[in-house]
């Protein structure tokens, strides 16, 4: 299958390209004969309405179009999740087979990252009761070392015997390598063990990325362990974070038993296009490297360019080779969860909090309630004192049944919201509002925010002005000593900054000089770096003890800052739209 439009565009882009700008490579691929083509799905839903201004029905709509009736278009799905970052209730996920299907996809790959079968079952029963292929997964892959009790091939043949023995339909089953760390060698003996369990005609799939430089040798070992196709993608977006390249596969296996029956000529031509299509875009550096530490901590392609982006949005990239080695103990400590969006995210989001706060000081909330039991069961049990320490932060107990069985329905949810803002209610709006919360209603209500980084959007730089500036000597520049007031924790302080540079304190105020107030109270902090999307309480507002105070978003993730404590709001310190920094304070509760 061609990742190029879907998962290359997540693990090169941060998922956000324009849909009229990749159109013309559509057609260029079919034109290269290719005729499996990954379309949408994942972080690509929820990023059009987040960061394009674009409706993702549309554009799978104008894929379809572009493509024809005969090319399968496939999406990807998590589970329960579906392509929400939070699990949806089951009525939402039900609308979204449904609305999946409407819109022309063929084929939606459905992976749980905790190889809980049960957040595939419901899920993959609605995939298949409307029509669509449904393609089955098992997460894969490696641990930090030092790590056993999973993700080895005896633990994926009794997850795939779970999901047989479950009878959940499905059309294929994918082994899915999102971080593309698992040895080459456990590829192939996952892959042959497999083969030897399901009967001949059924598809086995392979996906993985190049992230560790692992991507071809990973894709032969599963061919020769009996996979029936592997992802792949094209230059510009292939290798690196993404999957390998089909021309650099094609080349692999030359001289073997294997093809992929392309033409090579064909995939230059599409190759090209696709290149010319995407000139425009800012490529990250990460996005083409092989990064060989990630196979001692797994972080996916798909989201390594996602957290490096908000870190650069942040000012805090500098930190990123230290949150990358801290994830091999926040996942050696969690039970085990594949390294797979939303847990890649769970992790990513610990380990920043590890480095910046301390060691398990802080407890991320989505992390803390994954080793609770909230999104599921982990391969193993996550280890006890993080399990206590998570408890005793987020003030929950540990978690065991059906998280299914706790949600409330969401489309009364989400309809009474349409409502309330005068627009349509329909199926297409209904998971909108389900699925992508404010941003979604903010889609719907005209106020999207588009964030697409292009090359031609930064700002000109006027070289000579720059020059001149630079040839100034410093002495010129020099206009005596200033008075500057600055506050620090809430107190203003005088100083006077000499010529030299040096700081001295100013003259004294007159005694009866105004004070700029103090406001004194519980400091409600940001527990990440990262975006503000909405504020949920006004100065005067009384709140209670978890009410959220706040939507932030942070490493591709939504979530709620909620308040410590009762009381009544005596300042706010943000506004929607500030990025802030981990620790940076939001709100002041008295």
């Amino acid at each position: 299958m061609d990742t190029s439009f879907r998962d290359g565009f997540q693990s090169v882009f941060g998922a956000r390209v324009f849909t009229d700008d990749f159109m013309p490579a559509v057609k260029a691929s079919v034109d290269a004969g290719i005729t499996n083509i990954e379309a949408g799905g994942g972080a690509r839903f929820q990023s059009l309405f987040f960061y394009c201004g674009e409706s993702a029905f549309d554009m799978m709509d104008r894929f379809r179009t572009e493509v024809g009736p005969n090319v399968a278009l496939q999406t990807l799905a998590r589970g329960i999740n579906v392509v929400a970052l939070s699990q949806c209730p089951r009525d939402i996920i039900d609308l979204h087979a449904k609305m999946f299907k409407k819109h022309g996809m063929t084929t939606i790959r459905n992976f749980d990252a905790l190889n809980d079968v049960r957040n595939l079952e419901y899920s993959g029963e609605r995939i298949a009761h409307h029509g669509l292929n449904h393609q089955i997964v098992v997460s894969m892959m490696e641990l930090p070392p030092g790590c056993t009790g999973a993700h080895t091939p005896e633990f994926y043949m009794d997850r795939l015997k779970q999901i047989l023995d479950a009878n959940i339909p499905f059309h294929s089953i994918c082994f899915k390598d999102a971080s593309g760390t698992s040895n080459p060698r456990k590829v192939y003996e996952t892959l042959k063990a497999a083969r030897k369990i399901v009967s001949e005609d059924t598809i086995l799939w392979f996906h993985t990325h190049d992230t560790a430089g692992l991507g071809i040798s990973q894709n032969m070992a599963a061919v020769e362990g009996g996979a029936t196709g592997i992802d792949l993608a094209k230059s510009p977006v292939s290798g690196g974070t993404c999957q390998p390249d089909i021309l650099s596969m094609m080349h692999a296996m030359k001289g073997t038993d294997y093809t992929l029956d392309l033409d090579y000529e064909k995939i230059i031509t599409a190759s090209d296009a696709f290149e010319e299509a995407m000139k425009d875009y800012f490529f990250p550096p990460e996005a083409k490297m092989v990064s060989p530490k990630v196979t001692l901590s797994p972080m996916p392609g798909g989201a390594l360019t996602a957290n490096t982006m908000m870190m650069r949005d942040t000012g805090t990239l500098h930190l990123y080779p230290a949150v990358i080695k801290e994830m091999s103990e926040v996942v050696a400590r969690g039970g085990f969860g594949t390294s797979v969006t939303p847990v890649s995210q769970f992790y990513f989001q610990q380990a920043y909090l590890n480095v910046t706060q301390g060691k398990w000081k802080k407890i991320n909330p989505s992390y803390g309630n994954m080793v609770l039991g909230y999104f599921g069961r982990t391969p193993v049990p996550a280890d006890p004192e993080i399990i206590k320490i998570a408890s005793e932060q987020l003030g929950k107990p540990v978690f065991t049944a059906d998280p299914l069985d706790i949600l409330e329905p969401g489309i009364p949810k989400a309809t009474k919201i349409l409502e309330e803002n005068n627009l349509p209610v329909n199926d297409e709006n209904i998971f909108i509002i389900a699925s992508c919360e404010q941003k979604g209603l903010d889609f719907l209500l005209g106020k999207a925010v588009t964030n697409v980084r292009k090359i031609t959007d930064a700002p000109p730089v006027d070289k000579k002005a720059a020059a001149k500036k630079a040839a100034v000597p410093a002495a010129a520049a020099s206009i005596g000593p200033r008075n500057y007031t600055i506050t620090v924790n809430n107190r203003p302080y005088e100083v006077t900054v000499s010529d030299a540079g040096g700081i001295k304190a100013a003259p004294a105020a007159p005694a009866n000089a105004p004070a700029a107030p103090v406001v004194e109270g519980t400091e409600v902090d940001a527990p990440t770096p990262g975006n503000i999307v909405k504020i949920l309480v006004d100065v005067g507002s009384v709140v209670t003890v978890d009410q959220p105070l706040v939507v932030m978003e942070a490493m591709k993730m939504e979530s709620e800052v909620k308040s410590p404590c009762a009381g009544k709001i005596l300042a706010i310190h943000i506004s929607a739209g500030d990025t802030v920094q981990a620790s940076d304070q939001l709100f002041t509760i008295g």
